[in-house]
């Protein structure tokens, strides 16, 4: 199956009452083991990356990666840019060929946040792919930007701010947090009060650590999308660590990397299954 375009992805999973996961990737192996994952749970989600890590591997390179992992696949599976932080990084991945995009100005003051989204709804919507912005900030570690405030999303600007910017995805900020380190405290009742201001479907970040009976609430309010990083990155990055405890002069790469595959697409397949439930 080739990538499937965003707005056909999100139209998808309303018609069958899904919540699309988006896993976050880097490199060959986390790309092919979400695409597993996915297919192994037979539920459609998104393959995402963000600005950050395109440092490692560009859009084209992901792009490629990304077919080539959809081989095989029967499930609807989309091509994310996560938390894009420029507009060139959006025209890039769109020119690539990643159908659903996310800018993030969200630590921009309110009407500069604004006018970045518009542009690049502008050049994104002219291609035919959905863009998702953020209102609000959350506290935690995203990659290598540690964020120490923690901005709630005020319900009050959710409807001049979606309606200014013709975004098509809003990502909250509802006590949700980025990472590990900290412990989520998601306010249930906030998520409610915005969707039921929202005229366009939530997204949550930093699902990692958010307890499953939380998001499976949170189905309720609109929410379409959560975002899944540190627990795929876990299964991966522990697949090495334990590898060399055992054996300092461990070197079969090929061989830990297809078991950090494996261990990886387990853990999506998982988190897939219990969100949906």
């Amino acid at each position: 199956m080739k990538i499937v375009n965003g707005f056909d992805l999100i139209a998808h999973a309303e018609k069958h009452g899904l919540m699309l996961p988006a896993f976050n990737t880097t490199n060959l192996e986390m790309t092919y083991a979400i695409a597993k994952g996915l297919n192994n749970a037979k539920s459609p989600g998104m393959i995402q990356i963000s600005s950050n890590n395109l440092r490692l591997s560009d859009p084209e390179a992901i792009v490629y990666l990304t077919k080539r992992a959809l081989e095989d696949s029967d499930v609807p599976i989309g091509l994310h840019l996560d938390h894009g932080k420029s507009y060139e990084d959006v025209k890039a991945c769109v020119n690539a060929g990643f159908t659903s995009i996310m800018i993030d100005a969200s630590h921009l003051p309110f009407e500069e946040n604004i006018k970045e989204v518009q542009r690049a709804v502008e050049y994104c919507h002219f291609y035919g792919v959905p863009v998702e912005a953020e209102l609000g900030c959350l506290q935690g570690k995203e990659e290598d930007i540690v964020v120490e405030s923690d901005a709630k999303t005020d319900p009050d600007m959710v409807l001049d701010f979606v309606n200014q910017t013709g975004c098509d995805l809003l990502a909250v900020a509802v006590g949700n947090v980025h990472g590990l380190d900290i412990e989520p405290k998601v306010d249930l009742p906030l998520l409610k009060k915005i969707s039921e201001i929202s005229p366009i479907p939530l997204v949550m970040h930093g699902g990692s650590g958010i307890p499953f009976e939380t998001i499976q609430t949170a189905r309720a309010y609109n929410l379409i999308k959560v975002n899944y990083g540190s627990d795929l990155r876990k299964a991966f990055v522990s697949t090495f660590g334990v590898a060399y405890d055992k054996n300092h002069n461990e070197t079969n790469v090929i061989e830990l990397s297809l078991e950090a595959v494996e261990n990886v697409a387990k853990e999506a397949e998982k988190l897939v299954k219990i969100i949906n439930e």
